[in-house]
């Protein structure tokens, strides 16, 4: 069977699944236009549940596109899954899906992981997506660079890039006048949650001017330092139970201030789906790789700089 998409459908394995993340109850109900409330209760994903009811029926699924495999660490959250988003079947080990899909969505975060995971769909051939961050591993990303020079179609990217309140944010940045400073907050741990903060702001500047990294923070509450060639300090502040800050990003120019708060949760992981579909029928500028490339050096170099003691980090 060969692995070349139809452009008219395009056929889905969602593969993985670790814990804290229900992206693959929430992904799958997205481009399959179903899900089951109280499936999805039942797991302890009821946020996910909150903002898929909220929205009219008509606005899930994507045109043209349908999760037909899934397979998820543990089995019973397969079965979940499935039976949630009508995927048709489960599959015993990740490469099983191969001979039967067009393209791999990777639904977890952590990137230490994904280059393991993502390795057999990659070397098959296989459009594959993966969750943010695309790796924390240097040498990792070395090896993702490596395949995208050969011709692998790899993506990754998180839902802030999509989101409507940051997109709003860029289009007024003029209103600000000359940007002097940008501060972005986050929950979590920046390991997993740093790419949220990063790409909630990174659009705000020109892609490619970034400099060095300072974290003077500690795991549980990183302060994260980004130079950038232009005269504006960006600053990170990405703390394990922050949730009142949760990808709040605050902009002050030569004129005045602008805020943005993340809140539609759906619309922007509609739209990140969407890339990737738009990705996986042969669009390859819809997700561009040289930044995600570019942000997994700052949030690697994040780390670094904290393990050895906020001292300041280039790029490279």
């Amino acid at each position: 069977m060969s692995n070349a998409p139809d452009r008219q459908r395009i056929r889905l394995a969602m593969v993985g699944m670790v814990e804290e993340n229900g992206h693959p109850f929430s992904w799958s109900a997205i481009i399959n236009g179903k899900f089951d409330d109280a499936i999805i209760r039942a797991a302890g994903y009821g946020v996910i549940a909150d903002y898929l009811s909220a929205r009219p029926a008509q606005e899930l699924g994507l045109a043209g596109v349908e999760i037909t495999h899934i397979w998820c660490d543990r089995p019973q959250d397969a079965e979940a899954v499935a039976r949630s988003a009508g995927i048709e079947n489960c599959v015993n080990r990740p490469a099983d899906v191969i001979r039967y899909v067009d393209a791999v969505i990777i639904p977890t975060d952590k990137g230490e992981e994904h280059l393991e995971r993502a390795r057999p769909f990659v070397e098959a051939g296989l459009p594959v997506f993966i969750d943010k961050p695309l790796t924390i591993c240097a040498d990792h990303l070395e090896q993702f660079v490596s395949w995208h020079e050969a011709g692998k179609r790899i993506c990754s990217s998180s839902a802030m890039r999509y989101a409507r309140e940051f997109l709003e944010l860029r289009g007024r940045l003029a209103e600000v006048g000359e940007l002097r400073s940008i501060v972005v907050t986050c929950a979590k741990n920046w390991e997993r949650y740093g790419i949220h903060a990063l790409e909630a702001m990174y659009g705000l500047l020109p892609t490619g001017g970034w400099r060095d990294v300072c974290n003077t923070g500690s795991s549980v509450a990183n302060v994260v330092h980004v130079r950038h060639n232009l005269p504006a300090d960006v600053v990170m502040i990405v703390n394990e139970d922050m949730f009142g800050g949760f990808c709040h990003v605050t902009v002050f120019g030569t004129n005045g201030r602008l805020d943005a708060r993340f809140c539609d949760r759906f619309a922007a992981f509609k739209s990140q789906l969407q890339a990737f579909v738009d990705f996986a029928r042969g669009n390859n500028d819809a997700i561009c790789f040289d930044e995600t490339v570019e942000q997994c050096k700052i949030i690697i170099s994040g780390i670094r700089s904290r393990e050895n003691g906020g001292r300041r980090h280039g790029l490279n």
